[in-house]
């Protein structure tokens, strides 16, 4: 599944990948494949992405109902 939250939330704060990688301390592939729904981050990683973006786990990684 492939996290376009994820990506907008981060193109919001005009952060590129790398510079996303750099403050959670992945590597800017990681960020990539979180984006492309390649990669199932660690809670605490998750966790990491939000304090950077300023938005919640809800925000970014809870699978909305369809």
């Amino acid at each position: 599944m492939v996290n376009q939250r994820m990506k907008a939330a981060r193109q919001e704060k005009n952060l590129s990948q790398a510079e996303l990688a750099k403050a959670v301390g992945v590597s800017r592939q990681t960020v990539n494949m979180i984006e492309n729904g390649d990669y199932n981050p660690t809670v605490a990683l998750c966790i990491k992405i939000c304090r950077v973006l300023d938005v919640t786990l809800n925000d970014l990684f809870w699978e909305e109902k369809t």
